[in-house]
């Protein structure tokens, strides 16, 4: 079930701990093997697996990053199962859900259901490296077309949230400061340290852009910023 191995994990980099949990081994090794020829550093621990042995894995080898496929051994759709039960349970590594494509109702429920980022075998396997790299290190991982389906969800879910009359002109300088790097998709943590703030004052600050702009969620905040990049 199980095939692990260290990915140049010699030098001064630490190694990324890389889980990853396929419908088979054979697809595990493929996305080992990518790894290994991108000449970065990572441990990866590939399974063929069901969706009832995942969390236990997952306690076993406590990676870094997991990527998740949304079809495990025991049927499709089953890794959907995992990601639910692993955000219920308030589970803090990172997920990174694997399609066979851009599925609209897909991406969305990955979303949902807490993955860090999408990643669709319809594109090159030569940026899961860095796919990785960005959700390791606190980052959302989408593309154009995901984002889109998420930004007409919220239109269509949230149509009264349109952003107050007035709302940009509201916000402070330190404000836009906060609402730059909430686009970057980092947590309140990354925030903080990289604005040299506390959590407790990020969290304060979303509160008030929040109020100002007419948002009720970081989502749509996040979604807002990136269609204001030419004011960022």
């Amino acid at each position: 079930m199980k095939h692990a191995s260290s990915v140049n994990p010699a030098g001064g980099v630490e190694a990324i701990r890389v889980f990853v949990a396929e419908s088979s081994r054979m697809a595990g090794e493929l996305i080992e093997e990518t790894l290994r020829r991108s000449g970065q550093r990572f441990e990866v621990h590939s399974f063929g697996i069901d969706s009832l042995d995942v969390s236990r894995e997952l306690e076993k080898w406590k990676p870094q990053v997991a990527l998740l496929s949304s079809d495990l051994r025991d049927g499709p759709l089953t890794g959907f199962r995992v990601l639910f039960q692993l955000r219920q349970a308030a589970s803090e590594i990172p997920i990174v859900m694997l399609l066979d494509s851009d599925d609209r109702d897909l991406v969305i429920d990955a979303f949902r259901g807490g993955a860090k980022g999408v990643f669709s075998r319809q594109s090159t396997f030569h940026s899961l490296p860095k796919c990785i790299r960005a959700v390791h290190s606190g980052q959302f991982w989408i593309n154009n077309r995901q984002l889109q389906f998420l930004l007409e969800l919220v239109s269509r879910l949230s149509p009264v949230q349109a952003v107050k009359p007035g709302g940009l002109e509201r916000l402070t300088k330190r404000e836009w400061e906060v609402t730059k790097v909430v686009a970057e998709g980092l947590s309140n943590e990354g925030i903080a340290a990289k604005l040299r703030i506390t959590p407790h004052t990020v969290r304060n600050y979303l509160g008030h852009i929040f109020e100002k702009l007419g948002l009720s969620s970081r989502v749509e905040l996040v979604l807002w910023a990136l269609g204001q990049q030419n004011r960022l």
